[in-house]
């Protein structure tokens, strides 16, 4: 269905905004797959932070060379859609591929992060990736041990020596009450 010069525009500047501002793009193909699937995965990628659109292959493959982005020719063939992560991509990927399974008609064709073009496999492993706030608590933890381990050896000396002098005082004591 052809689309006036107008809505071009808008939609290009819409497509623009989403690619500025997400961290991660990720390319579907769909063909086949009915809307209540499409619906299911829109709410389970808004959840994790992310959209999910179907776009129009010509007006796509523009605002990527306007952002300079290079593109596979193999991404934007038959139908497409397109899962913005504006958050975290990893979470977004992984609502993504769990979005998809057991349907055969929706594939993951590949993506962009930072400018950089992934694989379907690329993609598939940023989506077991753990999720950015497990991560961050991950390298927290590491950050603090050393720390913890610096405190516990500096106050060792200090309990060993609180140690002896309670045992002398109470060996002390005991040798007055005899």
């Amino acid at each position: 269905m052809a689309i006036s010069k107008e809505r071009k525009e808008e939609v290009l500047a819409q497509y623009n905004d989403w690619v500025k501002r997400s961290q991660a793009v990720i390319l579907v193909e769909y063909t086949g797959t009915n809307m209540k699937s499409l619906d299911t995965l829109r709410a389970k990628i808004r959840e994790s932070g992310g959209e999910f659109h179907v776009v129009k292959n010509t007006l796509v493959r523009r605002v990527f060379a306007d952002n300079k982005m290079d593109i596979p020719a193999d991404f934007l063939v038959k139908s497409t859609a397109i899962s913005f992560a504006f958050n975290d991509p990893a979470s977004t990927a992984k609502a993504l591929t769990d979005g998809t399974k057991g349907n055969e008609f929706v594939k993951v064709k590949g993506g962009f992060m930072t400018g950089k073009t992934l694989s379907a496999a690329q993609v598939k492993s940023l989506a077991e990736m753990p999720p950015l706030p497990i991560m961050r608590a991950t390298l927290l933890g590491v950050l603090q041990a050393p720390a913890g381990k610096l405190v516990r050896t500096i106050a060792e000396p200090a309990r060993g020596l609180a140690a002896v002098v309670k045992a002398f005082t109470e060996k002390g004591a005991s040798s007055v009450a005899a």
